[in-house]
């Protein structure tokens, strides 16, 4: 057992955590500040988690795994934090987030389109200048000046995250195509996947609040939908129309 403190999206938290190594998992996001609210994983989070998982890879026709009990113990840690970030107007999404010259991009599409080869392809092209914000789970935090991108630990199977904070500059549905094509969307058109990649907080009565700022998130974010290949000109034509 481990009780530390993390810091994601200008919030703290204190874990108490069954695994040793999930304080090491969180290792970037470690604070000394005051908590603002408290994480306790038990047997029955654990077991939740592996159903929610079941349910999911169903849903998204991809195999039924077993995860071992720290995996698991990461998932309820992430999920019971993205319940106090929501009341906060933070929203935990699914997409690959990379950053160029300070400002962050974030790339999201249905499992296995290729999200992290085009934010790898977007390092490959701009070197130092970019900077992977999160490669799984981003939080995104809704203020009245903008959306910012926040880094966190649950950063996918190559742990591709920085503790930063960065503003948003454009949200991007990406799909595959034979050639590289960007055009900007409205709203209405990106809302279907952005409710779908957005996490949305278990009890019922939260569900209109949840779409309330998943439209704003929608309305305060340049928006675009992308037909890419895996070639390195992808992440600049991207880039050359996200960044204006």
């Amino acid at each position: 057992m481990a009780d530390f403190n993390i810091r994601i999206a200008g919030c703290s938290a204190a874990v108490r955590s069954l695994f040793a190594s999930t304080r090491d998992y969180c290792g970037r996001y470690l604070t000394e500040e005051v908590p603002q609210c408290q994480i306790a994983v038990s047997r029955e989070d654990l077991a939740f988690e592996q159903e929610s998982l079941r349910q999911e890879a169903l849903e998204e026709g991809i195999k039924v795994r077993v995860f071992s009990e720290p995996f698991l113990e990461r998932a309820a840690i992430q999920r019971k934090l993205a319940e106090f970030l929501f009341e906060q107007n933070v929203l935990m999404t699914h997409g690959s987030t990379v950053a160029v010259d300070g400002k962050a991009y974030l790339f999201t599409a249905k499992c296995g389109t290729g999200k992290s080869t085009h934010t790898r392809l977007w390092r490959q092209v701009f070197g130092q200048r970019a900077m992977m914000v999160n490669d799984d789970k981003p939080f995104l935090k809704l203020t009245e000046a903008g959306v910012l991108a926040c880094g966190s630990p649950w950063s996918g199977k190559h742990g591709l995250d920085t503790n930063v904070t960065l503003p948003l500059q454009g949200i991007c549905i990406l799909t595959r195509g034979k050639e590289n094509r960007i055009r900007r969307i409205c709203p209405e058109e990106a809302l279907p996947m952005l409710l779908h990649q957005s996490y949305c907080p278990v009890e019922k009565a939260k569900r209109a609040r949840f779409e309330t700022l998943v439209q704003l998130l929608a309305e305060r974010t340049p928006l675009w939908h992308m037909a890419c290949n895996m070639d390195p000109s992808a992440a600049e034509v991207s880039h050359n129309a996200m960044s204006r």
